[in-house]
């Protein structure tokens, strides 16, 4: 059993705004406004490609047999099919929320090719979109007893200008098995309502003051400025910030703020969890 060291929160931090395409992008945008509550996750439905990260960085448990390989979810408790017996994909896969899928070997990466999702999930927990047109392939390469490295490549020209490519490690777990998990998200949804407020405008000058390197290793955080907007990279892929005020963003919900000392420079960065404040003091600009 092995456990996802990644992150759902906001998988498209490397494509450029012009690289999604024009609907696809509103519908981002309007998810956003409306807090997400037409997604996925919010209505307890199955995660789809999500899947492929190991959802929500809960356990997940890898079985092996000489044509099929089963992955089981500690999510919803969910589990998929990897044919490995020689077959074709589909040509005309009938729709579904999880995916029809097959893996060959290459020397010692297992390599899963993923087609026939249904559109009614999302990428990841910000909403990025996708169409039935989808096709996932996932490479698994073992580095030693205890890792997995996942390469992550979606490929959809419906929704997106090219494909691309997420990093996931998975950690063994020796010790430990998987619970009954049910998904009650529904009963927040009646809170989710109206829309968010408009992005409070900061300057580009001061943007630029916040970034760099936050924390200390192995797990620092690096912000760095893309298109006049923050990103933070936790180890796992870029998430936005979104600004409240000039020293105050949002994380996918979690309050961020920085700062300053008497002099007016940055440092460090405060995350508000709802488990209590994390700090991160600044390492290097």
């Amino acid at each position: 059993m092995v456990e996802n060291s990644g992150s759902l929160f906001y998988i498209g931090g490397d494509l450029k705004p012009e690289e999604i395409q024009p609907w696809a992008a509103a519908l981002l945008r309007k998810r956003e406004e409306s807090y997400r509550s037409d997604t996925d996750g919010i209505n307890c439905r199955p995660p789809g490609p999500k899947a492929g990260f190991g959802v929500g960085n809960l356990p997940l448990r890898i079985l092996q047999t000489p044509g099929l390989i089963a992955i089981l979810y500690e999510y919803q408790t969910l589990y998929r099919q990897i044919f490995t017996d020689g077959r074709a994909l589909p040509t005309d896969p009938n729709p579904t929320w999880m995916g029809y899928s097959t893996g060959k070997w290459e020397d010692d990466t297992l390599v899963v090719t993923t087609v026939g999702y249904n559109d009614r999930t999302t990428l990841d927990l910000a909403g990025h979109p996708h169409t039935e047109a989808l096709r996932m392939t996932e490479r698994y390469h073992r580095v030693d007893y205890g890792h997995i490295d996942l390469q992550v490549t979606f490929d959809d020209p419906k929704t997106y200008t090219r494909p691309w490519t997420q990093h996931v490690k998975f950690n063994l777990m020796p010790e430990g098995d998987l619970i009954e998990y049910v998904c009650e998200n529904e009963r927040d949804k009646p809170h989710l309502v109206g829309r968010s407020g408009e992005e409070f405008r900061v300057p580009a000058e001061t943007l630029a003051q916040y970034a760099g390197t936050y924390g200390k290793a192995p797990f620092p955080e690096v912000v760095s400025v893309e298109n006049g907007r923050l990103m933070i990279d936790p180890g796992s892929g870029k998430i936005p910030l979104i600004a409240q005020s000039e020293t105050s963003f949002t994380m996918e919900g979690t309050v961020v703020d920085f700062v300053k000392d008497a002099g007016g420079q940055v440092t460090g960065m405060v995350q508000h969890w709802s488990e209590g404040d994390r700090n991160f003091p600044r390492a290097r600009p």
